[in-house]
């Protein structure tokens, strides 16, 4: 940057960001976004006649094309500056253009903190520098999220540096392996690498003389005499390629060979998903807007996982031994569960032979508020309490420890936090979703947004149970580190200030390789492609296309005048950030789309008095305020009705009979569970292009990414893909088979298990061989928690406890 900034010394240059500078500074604000600053800078180029390549290829147009904030101050002006991703700088530039100087994140934090009138000095500094500074890092942001490929590559080069240390921690890695009492893969015969090295060469020559299908059990006493203990294998062809593998890792290490051999590895058989806010059930839950995806996603992870856990127990021989996997789903008991199952203790996860939902109540302190349903945004002064009781539960149910704790959002990944730190066991954190991205200066403006949403306590939770992590699981890379032109959402926590409370001068290490890609996948049993007839029931088949099209309904409105248009389909829950006012506005603006479409809208709720809240309320108020503006009765149908999984999945179908298309025209996806289900369903899918859905939806020309904000673009994008479907009588097939072999192949659950559950390994093993730098990081957050997290909470329960003496007292 230091060359762009001297090029900005020249006369044509610094009055150019002098004009812009003066340009913005009339405009009455203070603070500039990444849009407005191109916007702005666009006008002045054009007002100011510029040549053409000055928007991109001046020094100035590379400054701005970098630049993602700019704050005015009487004295100064300030940029936020990202040359590449993950990378910020801070550039301060005097009011009298004589210097242009790179700042610390500090200084621009007592800015942000004067804009709004709330400066303090000598603020409290959160920084987690220190704890990953002597850890191994990635080096390259394009890698950034393959931190299991990276351990892999830096464990061998160890091996091969030193191998006779790294040989020794692996045998004892190896060497303390159980479950349930049973001693797994060594025994004590073998009591050092260098004789395990030597014990392998015997135990590969006596399983040459076996058969290949040959059962363990028929040769378990000749390894037993050797030090090898069961796991290796369930035949004697399995027992002797895990032995191979091990042998190729300590003689000729290599990172497939270790990612391979640590696949084996019996390490894993108890789990704990965590998801506590609440409606975690099997029937009448799905359609909770808050919670819905989330729950389907852990039910559907829980399934998976214990299936794969079956698989590995059976390939390592172990199932003869009488061990099983037992995946539990953590949440909270509701006594007022609203004639749901959520007040059941213990649950069976359905397809499962032991997987479980495990209910635990919160404490009893305030039953006004506990036996009810509490929103996210209120959750987080029971969460301690919850642990506490839970461990307990745990314990009792497995009968011992579990070997890995997954939180689920932000309270399921501090509630994994606080059992992972008690049983000493491998923590994996999924934030789905983070909320402080989401809403934008949420930090910034937290005291005035602190009575409604407590994001004093929730982003003070996100940054203990991040960092206190031994890994992170993401859906996509840009949830990590966002694109050239937005921030990812991990990335955000990098450095912010909560005014008055603390600022974060170093809250991530986004080249951590705790950072993986690992996506969800899609339950093909409900979600698969229209064109498989024989799997489709034909009844439900007429009632979903009766209900999308033709049924009349209190809860349905809106008639379609031309049955056979093709269909727009959109799906989800209804609130801004989803904005089906958006697509809805978008539809009515083009005669085009209304002449050759239909709009057909599911969402849970369609009158306002079914509103939870006010922001949902303002939504629907508004969708059906645009229906009427823009005439659309006749062409748009919006279905408002809660909607079981199997005639959702039957849904995309139905629309994919018509030849149709699905549009989700979100202003921000994390990622987009339902664009998964509608893809593979055959549907071709239109995305938002705020978010991981562009990783989903890979192609060169972005012809299927959408800008939520550009009604007009959008609506051109998708009447070209319908130009190309008439002139190309093949077009529209073509697209639909390559999205859904896209979702088959790359988005599985499968896939995510397998990996997953290496990660958990791997990382076991991390832990085991360098455990003083994780020590370390946990006591400060520990610090956290006791010292800002309590605190905050506090106040939401002083509030809670208000309102529940109140309804007492009536």
């Amino acid at each position: 940057m230091y060359e762009l900034v001297q090029a900005l010394s020249n006369g044509d240059e610094k009055t150019a960001l002098h004009q812009l500078i003066y340009a913005l500074s009339i405009s009455g604000k203070h603070y500039f976004l990444r849009n407005e600053i191109l916007q702005a800078f666009a006008d002045y180029c054009h007002q100011s006649q510029k040549p053409a390549y000055f928007y991109y290829s001046s020094s100035v147009g590379k400054l701005i094309q970098y630049t993602h904030e700019i704050i005015l101050e009487e004295e100064s002006t300030w940029f936020v500056i990202r040359p590449r991703i993950a990378n910020q700088e801070v550039w301060q530039l005097t009011a009298d253009f004589s210097r242009f100087e790179q700042m610390t994140p500090q200084a621009l934090l007592d800015v942000r903190d004067r804009l709004v009138n709330r400066y303090q000095p000598h603020i409290l500094e959160i920084d987690l520098h220190p704890f990953y500074e002597s850890s191994p890092r990635i080096d390259d942001a394009r890698n950034i999220g393959q931190g299991l490929a990276f351990l892999n590559r830096y464990l061998c080069n160890q091996l091969l540096t030193d191998s006779e240390y790294w040989v020794e921690m692996l045998f004892k890695a190896l060497h303390r392996l159980q479950c349930n009492g049973i001693r797994l893969l060594l025994s004590d015969r073998i009591s050092s690498g260098i004789e395990l090295a030597k014990q392998i060469k015997l135990a590969l020559k006596l399983l040459s003389e076996r058969s290949p299908d040959e059962p363990y059990e028929k040769f378990r006493f000749d390894l037993q005499e050797l030090g090898f203990e069961p796991g290796w294998g369930n035949t004697a062809a399995r027992v002797s390629e895990t032995l191979e593998l091990l042998d190729r890792l300590i003689y000729s290490p290599e990172p497939g060979i270790l990612e391979t051999f640590v696949a084996r590895v019996p390490a894993v058989f108890r789990v704990v998903l965590v998801s506590v806010h609440g409606w975690v059930g099997q029937e009448d839950v799905l359609g909770r807007d808050e919670t819905l995806g989330q729950v389907i996603y852990v039910l559907e992870q829980a399934r998976s996982l214990e299936n794969e856990l079956r698989e590995q127990i059976k390939l390592a021989g172990l199932d003869q031994l009488g061990i099983k996997p037992h995946v539990i789903i953590l949440t909270r008991l509701i006594p007022n569960c609203e004639g749901t199952f959520c007040n059941l203790p213990l649950e069976k996860v359905q397809d499962t032979e032991n997987a479980w939902i495990l209910r635990v109540p919160f404490g009893e302190f305030n039953p006004e508020i506990t036996n009810n349903w509490i929103s996210k945004f209120d959750i987080w002064p029971y969460l301690e309490q919850f642990a506490v009781d839970a461990e307990r539960e745990l314990l009792a149910h497995f009968q011992g420890k579990p070997n890995l704790v997954v939180g689920n959002y932000s309270d399921g990944n501090l509630v994994a936090f606080l059992l992972s730190r008690r049983m000493k066991v491998t923590q994996c954190n999924i934030a789905h979703s983070l909320e402080k991205p989401k809403y934008l200066f949420s930090n910034l403006y937290w005291q005035d947004l602190e009575d409604k949403y407590h994001f004093s306590a929730q982003f003070t939770a996100d940054l203990i149970s991040m960092n206190a992590a031994d890994f992170i699981i993401t859906s996509s890379y840009q949830e990590i580190v966002g694109t050239p032109d937005t921030i990812g959402q991990y990335e955000s926590y990098k450095w912010f200030t909560m005014p008055q409370l603390y600022h974060v001068v170093d809250g991530i290490d986004l080249f951590s390789p705790k950072f993986n890609l690992v996506p969800p996948g899609v339950n093909e049993n409900l979600f698969f492609p229209y064109s498989q007839k024989q799997n489709r029931d034909s009844k439900l088949c007429t009632e979903v296309h009766d209900l999308l099209f033709t049924r009349e309904d209190p809860q349905i409105l809106g008639h379609l005048e031309c049955p056979n248009n093709r269909p727009i389909f959109a799906l989800d829950t209804i609130n801004s950030i989803k904005n089906f006012t958006g697509l809805a506005e978008c539809f009515g603006k083009s005669q085009a789309l209304q002449e050759r479409c239909n709009l057909i809208l599911l969402t849970t709720k369609l009158h306002l008095h079914e509103a939870s809240n006010p922001e949902e309320a303002e939504e629907i108020q508004k969708l059906h305020d645009i229906i009427d503006q823009y005439n659309l009765d006749g062409k748009i149908r919006w279905v408002g009705m809660r909607v079981p999984s199997r005639e959702i999945g039957e849904a995309y179908r139905v629309v994919a009979d018509s030849q149709g298309i699905y549009v989700h025209f979100a202003l921000f996806e994390s990622f987009g569970r339902s664009i998964l289900e509608a893809m593979i369903s055959g549907l071709p899918t239109f995305a938002t292009q705020f978010g991981g859905s562009l990783e989903i939806i890979e192609n060169k020309e972005n012809q299927f990414n959408v800008n939520p904000t550009d009604l007009e673009g959008t609506a051109t994008k998708i009447l070209d893909f319908l130009e190309q479907c008439d002139s190309h009588a093949e077009y529209w097939q073509e697209v639909s088979e390559w999205m859904s072999q896209r979702i088959h192949h790359k988005y599985n659950w499968h896939l995510h298990s397998n990996q997953l559950l290496l990660l958990a390994k791997m990382f076991s093993f991390w832990n085991f061989v360098a455990p003083e730098n994780n020590e370390a990081r946990d006591r400060y957050m520990e610090t956290l928690f006791h010292l800002i997290y309590k605190p905050r909470v506090e106040k939401i329960l002083e509030k809670h406890q208000g309102v529940g003496s109140g309804r007492a007292d009536e």
